[in-house]
């Protein structure tokens, strides 16, 4: 049931000029987020259908531990644990309270929530510096954490979210990452859309924990459509963005269809879908792009 909020006369003024002005008030968000075990495939059809090269699955599955979402005081999960790890979701001016839970009986490693493009305090870091870090970079198993978060004026774009915990290396190697999406003050929300998180996984190059067309990713949208890209990268590569068949602009107003981007480096393109097919997109690191960085955008009319 919604409950209804009275909000004070003294205040109708002043909320009335922030809707004329289409800016939302400032809200407090909630994250309950968990850390959990999972096997995790990352070439579910065994298949490199490019190249006609077949796995077994003894050769794509692997132990990880990924972030998982749950509804207030974790009662009950929303959704499966992936990679990456849930989207969260704010707007300039908003404040984060991400409660985490450390529930990775597999490894029993203490770990972490360190957040890229917000402001906080050095308690809401995440960082493990052995005698000079607290609690909020080495959260025990079955320990808890809320982290406090700002999105500044300077916040509005897609920032990683990552472990920062003591076995933050092997933690970044099975999974343990995801993004946060914030939107300007007068932004309007895209139609779709779609994060893409290039990282290696299990000896493949993957698109959000995934390998191969027809295992990555399947983006979809219709003419018409605003369609808006998170693009980050995790690990020590550097990767190149590509969609075929569409450009952006980029800060200078100059059409791109390419971007590159290093080891924790992120940014958001956005255009209106007018291009109705099916496209590839992938890593241009043609490597990379041969070991799995690749998948399919499909555009209806």
């Amino acid at each position: 049931m919604k409950r209804l909020v009275r909000v004070p006369a003294a205040l109708l003024p002043a909320l009335a000029a922030l809707c004329a002005a289409g800016l939302a008030p400032a809200a407090t968000r909630g994250y309950w987020v968990t850390a959990e075990p999972v096997q995790w495939n990352a070439v579910p059809n065994e298949l490199d259908a490019i190249h006609g090269m077949r796995f077994d699955r003894s050769q794509t599955v692997f132990p990880a531990t990924v972030y998982r979402r749950y509804s207030r005081d974790w009662r009950r999960p929303l959704g499966r644990g992936r990679i990456p790890g849930p989207l969260v979701r704010a707007r300039v001016g908003d404040r984060l309270l991400v409660h985490f839970l450390n529930r990775d009986t597999r490894t029993g490693n203490a770990h972490s929530m360190h957040f890229h493009g917000v402001e906080y305090a050095p308690s809401s870091d995440g960082a493990f510096v052995p005698g000079f870090s607290g609690r909020d970079g080495d959260v025990p198993v079955g320990g808890t954490y809320t982290y406090r978060l700002h999105a500044g004026r300077d916040s509005a774009g897609v920032w990683p979210y990552h472990d920062h915990g003591p076995a933050m290396a092997a933690s970044l190697a099975g999974g343990m990452y995801g993004a946060l999406s914030i939107l300007g003050p007068r932004e309007r929300r895209p139609d779709r859309e779609f994060v893409v998180m290039f990282a290696p996984f299990g000896g493949f190059q993957a698109i959000d924990g995934r390998a191969f067309v027809g295992n990555t990713p399947v983006f979809q949208s219709r003419v018409g459509d605003v369609v808006q890209w998170d693009v980050l990268a995790i690990g020590d590569e550097h990767h190149t963005f590509h969609v075929h068949g569409h450009r952006w602009r980029g800060a200078d107003g100059v059409p791109l269809d390419t971007r590159t981007l290093g080891p924790a480096e992120s940014f958001r393109v956005r255009w209106r879908e007018d291009a109705p097919g099916t496209w590839l997109y992938h890593c241009h690191v043609e490597s990379h792009m041969a070991n799995g960085m690749i998948g399919l955008y499909r555009v209806r009319r």
